[in-house]
């Protein structure tokens, strides 16, 4: 045998090396084995503790009742009714897609789009939640709910649990106060969850009104049941006691909002007007708290809430008197004649005319070579700052305009809020527009002309109001010059009715009006009301009112550019007719509430606008000597609906766009 030479290896000294790298290879396997036991049991695991238990202990949610809202009675407006929702827990279907899945879409009528979404839906929370919850139908109708219990047994992971819905039990009333709630959508659900709230993916959430202002407060805290449950997802009762007293955390219900309204008066405000669009407000002079409030038409928030159809929204969408604006503060008109008492207030300031100023009224006012009409043809004659409130003459309006011109008119109307947002805060609202003669150099065709300034002095041209701001107009008149800020609740309660929050009156500012103008303002809107020859006199007198001294003022604010040939109201096309309006308060020697009504499209503002003034202001005092002879205890009465349908335009038809927002056009208004 031949002896190695240096550059080989023995088979013993080869063997050996093999050893070296396999004992190597082991320690560094033990090396990775204990450092991923370490991570498992000491690092992650709590986590991965809690991931097997998971497996057969289910948390189900216990949705919290969401607060009452009521009125400032105690009656119930909202709140919500028992229902039923399905729910899928991916972890828990088996054969989801093939089996599980196609069943419940057959008991539940879904179409293959829908089948095919909920499959998509389940598919990725299977990856992601596996142990949420899936809501993949809101609302069991009870054959629905019959349908799915029935075949329990085939539908695994398929869970029918009891939800809290909301009901609101005014229908279209209040609806732009009260609000809809709809589903949460996935980037409200992570920006909310981010800020430490605990919305779950199906959850509703306030939209509009005080469902949204007030969403926090409203919600309640949920609460949660730990169940033990099989593979399938099946209780398994015997062993429901192993998991102890902390099974059950109870959900908290949300607080209670009350607001200022009494449905008593609101009732009234509904039946006492006639219009197919428009608004109704009424506020406390003292306070600024809103008593009744109509925006209509409305919608139905339980329709919006639950299962809305796509006919049904567009429906919604197409109505050409565009339900889902609010005309209280989110809508904004030309105010008419209604303006005069700002026009009135600038002129007295000026000191170039006092309450007896007498202006003649032929008809109309030439200016340059243009005449501006009056509403009276024939004119009034020689009129003061009384009688030209009284009769509503244009043509002593149109003088105050051409002496002092817009900006001293549009300073008043800005000091009085016009042109800027209340602060209600509860609804959306739009600014208005207080034009001024910098507002047209920036925002007219050829900048400001005088004639810019009498269109504004009685209410017309790019004047613009909200019924909300005109109404806190007329309440400053009324009580000497504060500014109150428009509020709609006056206190938040817990469950035992104990006061979380109070809400007390707001001043805004004081506005720096002499006495002596407020009163001589308050003279001439007297005698609209009370005098003969006023342009609310008659509807005074038919209201029934006795006793009480009502101060106010009319107007008619032109949509259309006026024809050579005045037109009566039935003659024209809806769209085409003027707005009417009322402003009012009463008593007017101590006065309390603080009336405005606009019946868009409606005609005249005397005979179609304040007659629902009046009877909301002698319901007014009904009501409270009602309650002063029997004082009417807080109550928790849920409310029951006493209201009529509102009314529609009988042989006008409504096929054409959105209304048209009064403003722009040469006017005559009274």
């Amino acid at each position: 045998m031949t002896p190695p030479t240096l550059a080989e290896t023995t088979p013993g000294r080869d063997l050996k090396r093999r050893f070296v790298w396999v004992g190597l290879a082991m320690v560094a396997g033990m090396v990775a084995l204990a450092v991923q036991l370490y991570r498992l049991q000491i690092t992650q695991g709590e986590e991965y503790a809690a991931k097997s238990v998971a497996n057969f202990v289910k948390e189900v949610r216990q949705r919290a009742d969401r607060g009452l809202i009521k009125d400032r009675r105690g009656t119930i407006l909202v709140d919500s009714r028992p229902s039923f929702d399905a729910f899928v827990t991916p972890a828990f279907c088996t054969n989801c897609a093939t089996e599980v899945l196609p069943r419940l879409g057959e008991l539940l009528g879904w179409d293959e789009a829908t089948r095919k979404k909920m499959e998509d839906q389940v598919r990725v929370a299977r990856r992601n939640a596996p142990f949420q919850p899936l809501p993949v139908r809101i609302d069991l109708t009870r054959d629905e709910y019959d349908r799915i219990n029935a075949r329990r047994d085939m539908l695994d992971g398929v869970d029918v649990v009891p939800v809290p819905h909301r009901n609101y039990r005014t229908s279209s009333v209040l609806s732009h106060v009260l609000g809809y709630m709809n589903e949460i959508t996935t980037d409200e659900l992570e920006r909310l969850n981010a800020e430490g709230s605990r919305y779950a993916l199906g959850d509703y959430i306030g939209r509009r009104g005080l469902e949204r202002y007030f969403e926090t407060t409203l919600r309640g805290t949920d609460g949660v049941r730990k169940e033990v449950v099989n593979a399938r997802g099946r209780v398994i009762d015997e062993l429901q006691d192993k998991l102890g007293k902390d099974a059950v955390v109870p959900s908290r219900p949300g607080n209670n909002v009350v607001l200022s309204i009494d449905m008593r008066l609101q009732e009234e405000a509904e039946n006492a007007f006639p219009a197919s669009a428009g608004a109704v407000v009424a506020v406390d002079v003292k306070t600024g708290f809103i008593r009744a409030v109509v925006s209509r038409p409305g919608f139905d928030p339980n329709l919006l809430t639950g299962r809305i159809t796509p006919t049904q929204m567009a429906a919604l969408a197409k109505d050409p008197l565009q339900p889902m604006i609010n005309r209280v503060s989110a809508n904004h008109f030309s105010p008419g004649s209604t303006f005069k008492v700002i026009s009135a207030l600038a002129a007295y300031k000026s000191g170039h005319f006092r309450p007896d100023s007498v202006v003649n009224c032929p008809g109309g006012y030439r200016l340059g070579a243009r005449t501006w009409r009056c509403h009276k043809d024939s004119g009034h004659g020689p009129v003061n700052g009384k009688t030209a409130m009284q009769y509503s003459c244009d043509t002593w309006f149109y003088k105050v305009a051409d002496t002092i011109g817009l900006d001293p008119i549009a300073e008043m109307g800005k000091a009085l809020g016009l042109g800027s947002p209340t602060g209600i805060g509860v609804l959306a609202e739009v600014p208005g527009i207080m034009p001024s003669s910098d507002y047209h150099n920036k925002a007219s065709p050829g900048g400001y002309t005088k004639g810019m300034a009498l269109n504004s002095a009685i209410g017309q041209g790019d004047d613009n109001v909200t019924p909300l701001q005109l109404a806190l107009v007329y309440a400053a008149i009324a009580n000497g010059g504060t500014l109150y800020k428009p509020q709609l609740v006056e206190r938040i309660e817990g469950l035992d009715g104990e006061v979380i929050a109070q809400n007390m009156p707001e001043v805004v500012r004081q506005v720096d009006i002499p006495k002596a103008h407020l009163d001589a303002v308050k003279v001439g809107l007297i005698a609209t009301a009370m005098e003969p020859g006023g342009t609310a006199y008659r509807s005074m007198v038919q209201s029934g009112l006795k006793d009480i001294m009502v101060a106010g003022k009319t107007g008619t604010a032109q949509v259309a550019t006026l024809g050579t040939v005045r037109l009566k109201t039935h003659q024209m096309d809806f769209f085409q007719r003027d707005h009417a309006w009322f402003a009012g308060f009463a008593p007017a020697n101590d006065p309390e509430i603080a009336v405005v009504v606009i019946n868009e499209h409606g005609g005249h503002g005397g005979a179609d606008a304040a007659p629902t003034a009046m009877a909301v202001i002698k319901k007014y005092f009904d009501l409270k000597k009602e309650d002063a002879a029997n004082p009417p205890p807080r109550q928790n009465t849920p409310y029951v609906p006493a209201l009529p349908v509102a009314p529609s335009v009988d042989g006008i038809s409504l096929t054409r766009g959105s209304a048209p927002v009064a403003g722009g056009n040469d006017a005559v208004a009274h």
